[in-house]
């Protein structure tokens, strides 16, 4: 419905921003590599092409990292397969921030009436 807003393709990796991403985690916790999810031949082989058009593109790098979660697919209405990454025994040990979203209202409220918006 609106392709001018996605693109076709994603031109990679990020580049380093001022601000880094971080995960908070419950003091104490260690990292977390779950065994992978069995998989039938034809996930496998789904797999390995996911994984390999996404390193040529530059989109995913190695890692030697000792975190590490299971993949698993689901299959979109089209048929094809959706790769999803199983965060849910990162999601336990991850500190939740609390800040409150902007209701919608209050910031139309707050806006009103003015010219330029930055």
């Amino acid at each position: 419905e609106f392709p001018d807003v996605f693109p076709d393709e994603l031109p990679g990796i990020p580049l380093i921003r001022e601000v880094e991403f971080n995960i908070e985690l419950i003091t104490g916790s260690e990292p977390i590599s779950k065994a992978p999810y069995r998989m039938a031949p034809i996930e496998l082989k789904e797999l390995k092409d996911q994984l390999r058009e996404l390193l040529e593109r530059s989109c995913i790098r190695p890692s030697v990292s000792p975190w590490g979660a299971p993949v698993l697919f689901v299959k979109k209405k089209d048929g094809s397969m959706r790769l999803c990454i199983d965060y849910c025994k990162l999601n336990k040990i991850t500190i939740r921030n609390r800040y409150p979203l902007p209701r919608i209202d209050d910031l139309f409220d707050q806006l009103q009436g003015v010219m330029h918006f930055s």
